[in-house]
């Protein structure tokens, strides 16, 4: 891990950074870079937009640790608001009118849903207790049954990773429109990967954006870096439609000649990358031919979200501490 990363990652959690990086001025424009808004329709205006360019989307509720059962009860009707205010989306309905289906039944090019979500289990409950959570994500998985739609399960701190393939694995028998992230820093992610082509379920596979201890996860970026294209070519070869979340050109570059050598169809795999980021390396992908999709974050518990954004890219600190000191 990097110096920078390191220190942005320890020093965000401090009142008087919070305080700052909340309240400044010069804050403002880099946020509005990451976060599509603070409501669900200005989510739904970035994401249409982004639909227009021949794209595909995840949207995601922001946050994270629910402190009480009301709350993750709260979130899991924005979930809900957010499945049913996507079936509306022009483009998403023209899709569901032509397939009608399960996404998880055709899972190459067109079969795969335009428009879906992404959801934290910390933000169904989880830190309420496991049933409780559970309980909360399945009736979000029904009404993505019911519109033909999607559900990830974004992967949290270590601490939660075990728990998130167990529930994974509870529901999936019942539910085959839902998956998980896996992240390449973590040393139990090629053991996590196994499961996941055994299970035959779509994964978004990331290189890691929290902040891990030796004893868990790789320190060292080239490790994470080797470990995120030996797990890709896994997926490549064994995986159920994988998700490559990476804006490393390096990376993408070998996953794609992997890919070609193996003769392995663009269409069985998708790109993803975060709104606000390298739009001219996504359009580029889709000219060649790739599915892309556009991860758009709203919300306004968007603090932790952004400042792990941040941490990834220790430039944009630089720029925003140059503009504070210019006056």
């Amino acid at each position: 891990m990097s110096i920078a990363r390191n220190l942005i990652l320890r020093t965000s959690g401090l009142t008087p950074v919070k305080f700052l990086v909340r309240r400044s001025f010069f804050f403002k424009p880099l946020v509005k870079r990451f976060i599509a808004g603070d409501t669900l329709e200005e989510a739904i205006a970035a994401s249409e937009a982004i639909l227009a360019r021949g794209l595909k989307v995840s949207l995601d509720y922001l946050g994270e640790n629910t402190a009480s059962e009301q709350e993750a009860l709260d979130a899991k009707k924005t979930y809900i608001d957010m499945l049913e205010r996507i079936s509306k989306v022009p483009a998403v309905a023209k899709w569901n009118a032509e397939h009608g289906n399960s996404p998880t039944i055709n899972l190459s090019g067109d079969g795969i849903e335009p428009l879906n979500i992404s959801i934290k289990l910390t933000q169904c409950g989880l830190d309420q207790g496991v049933e409780f959570a559970e309980k909360n994500y399945r009736e979000v998985l029904e009404t993505a049954k019911r519109l033909h739609n999607f559900v990830r399960v974004d992967m949290e701190a270590s601490e939660y990773t075990e728990r998130t393939m167990e529930m994974i694995d509870r529901v999936r028998g019942d539910y085959s429109n839902t998956s998980t992230v896996l992240q390449t820093y973590l040393y139990r992610t090629p053991g996590d990967v196994e499961k996941i082509v055994e299970w035959k379920i779509r994964v978004r596979l990331v290189k890691g954006a929290y902040l891990e201890p030796a004893s868990v996860a790789f320190p060292e970026k080239s490790k994470v870096d080797s470990a995120y294209i030996e797990l890709g070519k896994r997926l490549l070869d064994a995986g159920t439609y994988p998700a490559f979340a990476s804006q490393d050109e390096a990376i993408i570059k070998e996953l794609k000649a992997y890919a070609t050598e193996k003769k392995i169809d663009k269409s069985r795999f998708e790109f993803q990358m975060l709104y606000g980021i390298r739009r001219d390396l996504q359009e580029s992908l889709a000219a060649e031919g790739y599915n892309v999709r556009v991860y758009v974050p709203f919300g306004d518990a968007w603090y932790p979200y952004f400042t792990r954004r941040l941490a990834e890219r220790p430039a944009n600190t630089l720029f925003i501490l140059k503009s504070l000191f210019k006056g």
